[in-house]
């Protein structure tokens, strides 16, 4: 017996093969590569961006659908079904009041996107329900300690230019707090109302330098600028004004303290030396607002919406208000943060700009927010 007979040798291993070889079972387990179950972590991260710009469409075209079943309008108490099928067939929009609710301090947006909450934004919401058919009035829901002075008077202006150009009548709601900036908005408003216990007022100004020379000598850190005037850096930490400086800063608070005072004035129908006299830069209550006539009534918000239907000349007496793109901006807001926690990004600050990231410039703030 030969040697091959008497010491068999095994079969050659196979050569790895993508597909079944005749005459061998196919094992579609055994033949896929051992990481194939994982893929590549940017694969999995275009597959979810696909997914949720799949459902952002979606979401898009329901909401918009929404919106024109609604009419782009509500009731404070809601239609019934057959209401809601009679405003369907008619082909004039209804006489509706508008709502613009600014909420938080005023500042221009960080990101610039639509749907954020900023001076621009809702600028833009005041005028595009201003343009609105079937807007005859607008309230403006106020909840706000103020923000910075550019911010607040964007909004001031775009309401007297809206009174001017398409004569609708404007009326301010205060929530819990209405001041500084808030109500240097509202005093562009035909009619202010007020919660008894709203806070409110706060006329005036403020430039916040904080001087940390202290701290810094301290821990051993001194500033060196080179500038190209000796008042460039002023209102540095590393410093304390100069007498120059704080002269300076003080020409331009008396400025813009200027402008406030005229605004109330002019939309109070107050004088000036009046207004003087309140705009110390205290708060004070809705009770007493109301006394020194810086608010027209105390009511609540259906107060609000049924004097300005009146104002407008709507005999409704459920009358229908009007929210511009809040429920869409709502929708957008709360797409993009699922995108990102989904994504893995984090989560997004749904809020108005902090006050913290606009420490710097003029302020119609109040402090004690």
């Amino acid at each position: 017996m030969d040697d091959q007979t008497q010491n068999p040798q095994p079969d050659p291993a196979p050569e790895p093969s993508s597909g079944p070889v005749p005459g061998r079972p196919y094992d579609a387990a055994a033949a896929r590569p051992a990481d194939a179950s994982h893929a590549p972590s940017g694969r999995r991260v275009k597959r979810r961006l696909l997914s949720w710009l799949i459902g952002l469409h979606a979401a898009a075209l329901l909401a918009a659908g929404v919106l024109i079943l609604r009419g782009r309008s509500s009731s404070p108490r809601g239609l019934d079904g057959g209401d809601r099928a009679k405003a369907l067939l008619e082909l004039a929009p209804k006489d509706s009041v508008g709502w613009v609710t600014i909420h938080g301090p005023i500042y221009s947006s960080d990101s610039g996107k639509p749907w954020d909450r900023g001076s621009e934004q809702w600028a833009r919401r005041i005028e595009t329900l201003a343009d609105t058919k079937g807007v005859k009035a607008i309230v403006l829901d106020i909840n706000s300690p103020g923000g910075s002075v550019g911010a607040v008077q964007e909004i001031y202006s775009r309401i007297e230019r809206v009174k001017k150009e398409k004569h609708i009548p404007f009326v301010a709601l205060f929530g819990d707090v209405a001041a500084s900036g808030g109500y240097y908005i509202a005093s562009a408003c035909d009619k202010i109302v007020a919660h008894p216990g709203t806070l409110t007022g706060s006329i005036g100004v403020i430039f916040e330098v904080a001087n940390m020379q202290g701290l810094f000598k301290k821990i051993g850190y001194q500033m060196d600028p080179v500038k190209s005037g000796p008042h460039k850096d002023m209102g540095s930490p590393a410093r304390p004004l100069t007498p120059e400086e704080r002269r300076i800063m003080q020409s331009l608070i008396d400025d813009a303290y200027g402008q406030f005072v005229a605004a109330v004035a002019g939309g109070r129908g107050l004088s000036v030396a009046r207004v003087k006299t309140l705009a110390d830069g205290r708060v004070y209550s809705g009770d007493q607002a109301l006394a020194d006539h810086l608010v027209d009534q105390l009511g609540d918000s259906r107060d609000a919406l049924m004097l300005a239907a009146k104002m407008g000349g709507i005999k409704d007496k459920k009358p229908r208000i009007n929210r511009g793109g809040d429920h869409f901006s709502d929708l957008m807001e709360l797409l993009e943060t699922r995108a990102r926690v989904s994504l893995g990004l984090g989560p997004l600050s749904l809020s108005v700009p902090a006050a913290s990231s606009q420490t710097h410039g003029l302020l119609y703030m109040w402090e004690g927010r």
